[in-house]
């Protein structure tokens, strides 16, 4: 696990951002996997500027969504498709047509999961994975308690993760969905590359025990330890509590070219 501790949000988002156009340059069609929330967005930005000003294609590349909420009707603005259209996808030449999520609206959640989960593998697996963590410890939707060996499923949310996303719904618990479909940990961890972004103090206690605590169901994010290629970005304020963090600097400032 290589872990870059930034000095800015600029140096954070470009080291996020150059992950991901290495992904692009790694096969003929590249497949993303791409989160929502906020600590993606300044990566977001700086791939979107890349597209404008220096001729960064995604033409020729798949995205995944990692979850979508189950219950919003089509539209709605907190679905993660629509968030990732505005903030991302709909911003750079990716074919609409190939950005990919689980179908929120089925009738039949397990038949729907086993698709999703079918389309990854037949776009060749995910090249790079994004993810945020969770102040709980989260990745994706796979809330404490999830399996380690977890694939796309349904998902029932916790208090905490539906409190943590009520200001993306004006501030109202009552309007966050209860369930989500999600890709599993299992999933996760087939991507060829994985990049957590991590930032601010709220994220300090949970990213150092997913980091160099142990391995736990109750902290999904430390089974990313068992992955032979992670990348952990983030500011000084969520890396506080890393035990490690004086040689986390020197082991990135050594790195060999």
């Amino acid at each position: 696990m290589e872990v870059i501790i930034t000095n800015s949000g600029e140096e954070l988002s470009c080291i996020v951002a150059d992950a991901i156009c290495k992904a692009l340059a790694s096969r003929a069609e590249p497949a993303l996997g791409l989160a929502t929330g906020s600590s993606p967005l300044p990566a977001y930005r700086e791939l979107i500027r890349r597209h404008k000003n220096e001729g960064l294609s995604f033409a020729h590349a798949s995205a995944f969504l990692l979850d979508e909420y189950l219950g919003l009707p089509a539209g709605h603005d907190q679905l993660y498709r629509t968030f990732l259209e505005q903030n991302m996808t709909g911003q750079v030449d990716l074919d609409p047509a190939r950005l990919m999520g689980p179908d929120s609206s089925t009738g039949d959640v397990t038949a729907e999961c086993a698709r999703y989960e079918k389309a990854i593998q037949d776009a060749g697996g995910l090249d790079l994975l994004l993810l945020g963590i969770g102040t709980d410890g989260h990745i994706a939707f796979n809330e404490p308690s999830s399996s380690l060996a977890s694939r796309t499923r349904i998902k029932t949310l916790t208090r905490a993760t539906r409190e943590d996303n009520a200001r993306f719904f004006g501030g109202d618990l009552g309007a966050v969905p209860q369930h989500v479909l999600t890709v599993g940990v299992g999933t996760i961890l087939e991507a060829r590359h994985l990049v957590l972004v991590a930032n601010g103090p709220a994220k300090a206690h949970i990213l150092a025990r997913a980091i160099e605590g142990p391995i736990t169901a109750m902290v999904p994010a430390s089974a990313l330890q068992m992955h032979p290629r992670v990348t952990v970005v983030s500011d000084a304020a969520a890396a506080s509590g890393l035990q490690l963090a004086d040689y986390y600097k020197e082991t990135y400032a050594a790195k060999p070219r």
